[in-house]
């Protein structure tokens, strides 16, 4: 069986800190042999404004089929003001379209987080937000949560991070997703045989 992941994350700027970073993160599920489906800052940006209750239900459909079928996530969001950034938390707000699901919202799901920011309460206000809210959609946060304060030379042109502290963490994150993962799946294949 392989293991399907969703990447979630970015902003409006191509090749912003945050998308790199998501991207970083990912990389243990390629090596792992995973599906990988990326919904980047291009993608977040078309999406139009979630409007709830008979909202176009063709909006989002590509993220929402990805996120029903996948075995994890890894989210990516900017700090905003000491928050998610609003192209990101839209994103989520499609989730909604899961709630009748047999396997609701995020539920049975780890989810990797990653917060970015130019200071370091910005990074962790915004990586705690997610990680209520990833808790609402009953979705598992891994243990590991990145906080980056980010800066130009970051990222080389290759998307590669320069910081070996933070690549570390970026990559321990997605190897968690793929962990839990792979374990969560055996507990679900256990529950729809009963």
């Amino acid at each position: 069986m392989t293991m399907r992941i969703v990447a979630i994350g970015g902003t409006v700027f191509p090749g912003s800190t945050t998308e790199l970073a998501l991207r970083q993160a990912a990389q243990p599920a390629v090596a792992a042999g995973a599906e990988l489906t990326v919904f980047g800052g291009a993608y977040l940006a078309d999406l139009p404004h979630y409007r709830g209750i008979g909202h176009d239900v063709q909006s989002g459909a590509a993220l929402v089929d990805a996120v029903r079928a996948a075995d994890g996530i890894i989210i990516a969001a900017p700090g905003y003001h000491g928050t998610i950034s609003g192209l990101v938390k839209n994103a989520l707000d499609y989730l909604e379209g899961l709630a009748g699901d047999v396997r609701p919202y995020l539920h049975g799901r780890p989810v990797g987080l990653i917060a970015t920011a130019y200071g370091d309460q910005a990074a962790m206000g915004t990586l705690l937000t997610m990680r209520s809210i990833v808790h609402a959609l009953r979705g598992w946060p891994t243990p590991m949560g990145v906080t980056i304060r980010t800066h130009p030379e970051l990222f080389s042109p290759e998307g590669e991070c320069r910081d070996d502290r933070v690549r570390a963490q970026l990559l321990l994150v997605g190897e968690q997703v793929i962990s839990a993962a792979t374990q969560f799946s055996g507990v679900e294949s256990d529950r729809a045989d009963t």
